[in-house]
């Protein structure tokens, strides 16, 4: 059990975590940017998230050059693979090493676009090979109603995304440089809906599980599935994943004994590492995405 209630101002963290922040929280800002800055989140009349775009690729903190190859990205290695059916992942790893932590990264609802490659890149360079799924078959939404056609699409036949992910997960051990049982997932908005649902229905035991502001399942018998700890990163004032509903699912996972790391931001809102959203927090952006790396490195 680890519900936090995090309250952040200045450099000071007067959370869980108290303490002034450090060089790689606040180094961290840079790395989240990476995901989602290209849309505004607010809520509908449903308490559902609704993205209007906003910016483009071009404006997103990345060390990649234009028109890079995988030799210009400072000791990576980058590659587009067909892991599943018809679709063609992301992958991207450090140059070096073996016996290596890998993730599967899942895309928001726009689809695998630059900024999710930009942010695999980011944490590649943590040590992790990252695998970065496509869960549209190679579409990329660039309007919000065609992002709700397509993320709707995936919950009406959720078993495709659950397959693919799987896929993904058996791509990874498939791979040399992998360590077949330190593979977590991560996801952020749809794609952290998508994380759990992967540890929900994943073929091969995960080392974690790591959720930002996603859909939850509640029902203890469900997520009795999971046997490896879990992360939630929540703000308290989203009104599409409520505070009642994070302390039920917090509440479950104690119940099944899951050792697990809940945190919720006061006052920030849905989407609030979304660099260019309205609900953009970037203290506590920063903070969440340092925790993430330290979950990270404690438990793959």
């Amino acid at each position: 059990m680890s519900l936090s209630f995090m309250s952040l101002g200045g450099n000071v963290l007067t959370g869980a975590f108290a303490q002034n922040a450090t060089e790689e929280q606040r180094s961290a800002t840079s790395s989240i940017a990476a995901v989602g800055a290209i849309a505004n989140a607010h809520d509908d009349e449903n308490g559902n998230p609704v993205w209007v775009l906003s910016g483009s690729d071009s404006s997103m903190p990345s060390d990649r050059p234009a028109n890079a190859t995988a030799t210009e990205l400072k000791g990576l290695t980058t590659s587009t693979v067909n892991y599943y059916g018809n679709a063609s992942g992301y992958l991207v790893y450090p140059k070096n090493g073996s016996g290596l932590p890998a993730v599967v990264m899942i895309h928001e609802w726009w689809g695998l676009n630059q900024n999710i490659k930009n942010m695999a890149e980011q944490l590649a360079r943590e040590g992790y090979v990252v695998l970065a799924v496509d869960l549209y078959g190679g579409e990329v939404a660039t309007e919000a109603n065609r992002a709700r056609e397509l993320s709707s699409a995936v919950g009406s036949n959720p078993q495709v995304a659950i397959e693919n992910m799987q896929a993904a997960v058996q791509h990874l051990s498939s791979l040399q440089n992998v360590n077949s049982s330190r593979i977590a997932s991560l996801g952020w908005c749809f794609g952290g809906g998508q994380s759990l649902q992967l540890a929900l229905n994943t073929e091969q035991p995960l080392a974690a599980t790591v959720i930002y502001y996603g859909n939850l399942v509640t029902d203890q018998n469900e997520l009795s599935k999971i046997d490896w700890p879990v992360l939630g990163i929540f703000g308290s004032a989203d009104q599409s994943i409520p505070v009642d509903t994070v302390r039920q699912f917090e509440s479950a996972l104690d119940a099944d004994r899951i050792e697990n790391e809940i945190y919720i931001y006061e006052g920030v809102g849905h989407a609030f590492a979304n660099p260019s959203g309205d609900n953009y927090a970037p203290e506590e952006t920063a903070d969440a995405w340092a925790k993430t790396l330290d979950f990270l490195k404690r438990h793959v």
